[in-house]
């Protein structure tokens, strides 16, 4: 191969990962003016789990915010945020069909399966978030509220509308990118870096390792940072097992 033909197969991949670039970018900016205009119904239903754990508790809550451009900031980032969210497969869509052309098809059947778990898991961690760590979260909050008899002036929450979205937007990231610990442990095991054994002989460490990033990614707080740490405890022995699989399908692959 000529050196002017090196260069234009360089200058057509530049090309097509600008195109795939191009149209990921139009699509977050079109679904996120999209998200704008449904801002305030987007923003209640990340406020439900708040709304739900104060409902019967015989105060009348509220959220507030003190500079006047927090709450259309809030819902700009809560516009981004679910466009993110949902183009999120999408943008993983236009990186298979640039790398994919280049890949072989046992390769193709070897990536294919994790760009479908990918959003699959991190849509778990969110679900975790949004059904059980946040009300528990804020039970466990509220319950430092008093009514000012022992420390002559009561301890109410009012909460911050951004505050509030930056919380929950934080947590269900922190929970969607730790669920990808099979996919990342699996790529890992099927490029030969990683294998089961290696993983049973460290589990005491990643006990540890698990237990300081719930810590470092959750605030400080014993339902949010157990809540993170048990499912990645479960995610990683699931893992072990994964492993398992590749290797014995390695295994039956070479001996064929």
């Amino acid at each position: 191969m000529s050196l002017d033909e090196k260069e234009g197969g360089f200058i057509s991949h530049l090309t097509e990962l600008r195109k795939r670039l191009i149209h990921s970018f139009l699509f977050l900016i079109l679904f996120f003016i999209g998200c704008y205009f449904f801002a305030e119904h987007l923003y209640g239903f990340l406020v439900e789990p708040f709304a739900k754990a104060v409902k019967d508790d015989g105060s009348e809550r509220r959220l507030i915010f003190t500079a006047l451009q927090e709450t259309f900031l809030t819902y700009l980032k809560v516009s981004f945020f679910t466009a993110f969210f949902v183009t999120c497969p999408f943008i993983l869509m236009q990186i298979w069909k640039f790398i994919a052309p280049g890949l072989y098809k046992h390769e193709k059947n070897a990536i294919l399966p994790y760009l479908v778990l990918t959003p699959i898991l991190f849509f778990l961690g969110g679900m975790l978030v949004y059904y059980l760590i946040m009300p528990l979260a804020i039970k466990f909050f509220l319950s430092f509220e008093s009514s000012g008899i022992s420390t002559n002036l009561p301890i109410q929450l009012e909460a911050k509308v951004n505050e509030y979205l930056s919380l929950v937007m934080k947590l269900i990231f922190a929970f969607g990118i730790s669920f990808q610990l099979p996919v990342v442990l699996s790529l890992l095991a099927r490029v030969g870096l990683i294998d089961s054994v290696f993983l049973k002989k460290r589990r005491k460490y990643v006990v540890v390792i698990i237990f300081a990033a719930a810590a470092l990614l959750t605030p400080p707080d014993p339902i949010t940072q157990i809540g993170l740490a048990i499912p990645l405890l479960i995610l990683y022995e699931l893992s072990i097992f994964s492993v398992k699989f590749i290797e014995k399908k390695n295994l039956k692959n070479s001996d064929a």
